[in-house]
């Protein structure tokens, strides 16, 4: 099966609708994902990005600094393609051992010893395809993990 990312259109926003046609079966699933996600304190907001030509949701955690500032981190994007979405986490190398100790399923700790390291970026990405909801047990454990890491 060949995967094909959608929403690549910069003049069409992804509503729901948009997003549920591109989804078919999978819609289901991102529904449940972005309900739960709010209950992690995570907000998505969708943009267009040139460099990749797509539309990209971008998970980002918020909290109030030391000194009152407003702080924020990207904790994972989501992209939507052809009956599924892929959501990815980018963690830093260094806390490559920290991840590994997470109780985590095999599939998941194998996905995380085989991510390569992003060229002079010290962060590797875990990708999920995701179609169901078997896996979000896991994706939440690491949304809590990368939300640590300030």
């Amino acid at each position: 099966m060949s995967e094909v990312q959608l929403l690549r259109d910069p003049g069409i926003e992804p509503t729901d609708d948009v997003i549920f046609d591109a989804l078919g079966l999978a819609n289901t699933a991102y529904v449940k994902f972005m309900e739960e996600i709010k209950n992690h304190d995570i907000q998505v907001g969708w943009r267009y990005y040139n460099d990749g030509m797509a539309w990209l949701g971008k998970g980002l955690y918020k909290w109030i600094g030391a000194r009152g500032g407003l702080k924020e981190i990207t904790v994972f994007w989501v992209s939507i393609w052809d009956g599924f979405f892929k959501a990815t986490i980018y963690i830093p190398e260094k806390a490559r051992a920290d991840v590994l100790s997470l109780a985590l399923a095999d599939e998941t700790k194998k996905i995380i010893g085989d991510a390569k390291q992003m060229g002079k970026l010290k962060f590797f990405p875990l990708v999920f395809d995701l179609r169901s909801d078997e896996l979000y047990d896991d994706i939440y454990a690491l949304v809590d993990f990368r939300k640590t890491l300030k």
